[in-house]
């Protein structure tokens, strides 16, 4: 049964959610910087010292990439929008552009477990907020015009689930493991690996 909805359709939150990210992502840039007028040994130095930088903004730009990306594949199959669908969307961009502080703390404090309790606390509410974004639209048929992802909302669900479990443990392992429990994310690439591997399997004619 169809349903009208004077939200209307998804384009300006798609616009919306574009920009949120992309700033975002720009945002994390602005902290790789070294200072002038350094001599030579400074420089050498200052160069070490932006290390960790590097690394807090490459893990921070695969983690918005992959939600973005995520974003953008959810919203192919919407062709209405409600209240409940753009509340959960701000809800995730606004986790999305906050991202930046603490990718932050993970450079500066990276060797604190609170940076990283609250760096894994920040992507974990991100992805939840995707996962609520699938089951409103698992549910509401007439937001998405009968169309279904292929293989399915459950791969979604699954793919989502597994990033949000993921980060989530991370805070309770840092009170045994310390800072140490980032190396924790590294687990995603094979669970990643798996759940890629069953929706191409779905996807098989």
């Amino acid at each position: 049964m169809w349903k009208s909805n004077p939200d209307g359709g998804p384009e300006r939150l798609l616009a919306l959610a574009d920009g949120v990210f992309a700033i975002a992502i720009t945002l994390l840039v602005l902290d790789l910087t070294v200072p002038r007028e350094l001599t030579e040994r400074e420089y050498h130095d200052a160069l070490r010292d932006v290390l960790p930088d590097f690394g807090a903004y490459a893990l921070s730009v695969v983690v918005l990439g992959s939600f973005w990306r995520d974003h953008r594949s959810i919203f192919r199959t919407v062709r209405e929008v409600d209240g409940q669908l753009i509340t959960l969307s701000v809800l995730g961009l606004g986790v999305a552009a906050l991202l930046p502080f603490p990718t932050r703390l993970i450079s500066e404090y990276g060797r604190d477990p609170v940076s990283v309790a609250i760096y894994a606390a920040s992507v974990a509410a991100l992805g939840a907020a995707h996962l609520a974004m699938v089951a409103v639209l698992a549910r509401r048929p007439w937001l998405r015009g009968d169309v279904t992802p292929v293989g399915g909302f459950g791969l979604y669900a699954l793919d989502l689930a597994v990033t949000v479990t993921v980060f989530l443990l991370t805070i309770p392992l840092t009170l045994v493991a310390g800072a140490a429990a980032a190396w924790w994310w590294l687990v995603l690439i094979p669970l990643k690996f798996f759940v890629g591997r069953r929706a191409r399997r779905r996807a098989d004619p």
